[in-house]
């Protein structure tokens, strides 16, 4: 009986949970098809916002500011992250405690400080903001992140396996390449996964490095929150949403079939 009960409360406490987490995104959704511009009061359905949202050229080029700043800054972030936890991994040198820890600042630091030291930096070197100071923000605080990521599993290898390929003759750059790349591949892509996120969504250091003619989606939406939020920005999220959706399910789906392939061979 008491087995009985437990699950009972088991599963009212992950509904419970489920509920919180996906309840907000539902109602996102359902007010993209809102024919009230309110998101108060749920009037009557449409597509309209859907149709509206191309329409709004604002929107769209914040979003494609957005995407194009997240796609650049996930892709250089990575590529030095792995190779600088890498090298704090497998060579020694002076500063090396000292900048092992530095590394950790940034991830810990409130954004809004962060944001002010970059527009510092931005400012003494006479950059113009924009563009491109916002990418240098968003790579600089997303490095750390796929540093902290790739290390953790560079200190779950197996230490005998770059020994063996090494002793069998093999160069550094095709232990790297051939061994230590695949074997790490995990902790690259949940950095570079989690860089994109952070780049996304930035809201408090996008503020301080963007100039006036630029915008991204998040900046966009912060600045729309006290005249209220067009329901055509709930559209353009539900697609965000749904294409998220079916990227996740797609990337388990062969996942699911590569690991299936493994058992059977």
């Amino acid at each position: 009986m008491s087995f009985k009960k437990n699950h009972r409360l088991r599963k009212a406490y992950i509904t419970i949970v489920m509920l919180l987490l996906f309840l907000p995104i539902f109602i996102l959704i359902a007010f993209s098809f809102n024919e009230s511009k309110l998101n108060v009061v749920f009037t009557g359905f449409t597509f309209d916002w859907y149709a509206r949202l191309f329409a709004n050229a604002d929107l769209i080029d914040a979003f494609k500011n957005t995407i194009l700043i997240a796609v650049l800054s996930t892709g250089i972030s990575t590529v030095i992250g792995v190779l600088s936890a890498v090298g704090l991994k497998k060579f020694q040198f002076r500063g090396h405690g000292l900048i092992d820890k530095l590394i950790y600042i940034p991830i810990v630091i409130p954004e809004i400080v962060l944001g002010i030291a970059l527009l510092s930096v931005f400012t003494l070197a006479k950059l113009e903001l924009g563009f491109w100071t916002v990418l240098l923000a968003h790579i600089s605080f997303s490095v750390p992140f796929v540093i902290t990521s790739v290390r953790s599993t560079l200190y779950s290898l197996p230490k005998h396996v770059e020994s063996a390929a090494a002793d069998l003759g093999a160069s550094r750059w095709q232990i790297f390449w051939h061994i230590t790349l695949p074997l790490i591949w995990p902790g690259i892509v949940s950095g570079a996964l989690l860089a994109f996120t952070l780049s996304m969504d930035d809201v408090v250091i996008s503020y301080f490095a963007a100039g006036p003619g630029t915008n991204t989606l998040p900046l966009y939406i912060y600045a729309n929150i006290k005249t209220g939020i067009s329901p055509d920005v709930n559209a353009l999220t539900s697609i965000m949403l749904v294409i998220t959706v079916i990227t996740l399910t797609t990337s388990a789906y062969f996942q699911s079939r590569k690991v299936a392939a493994r058992s059977i061979s």
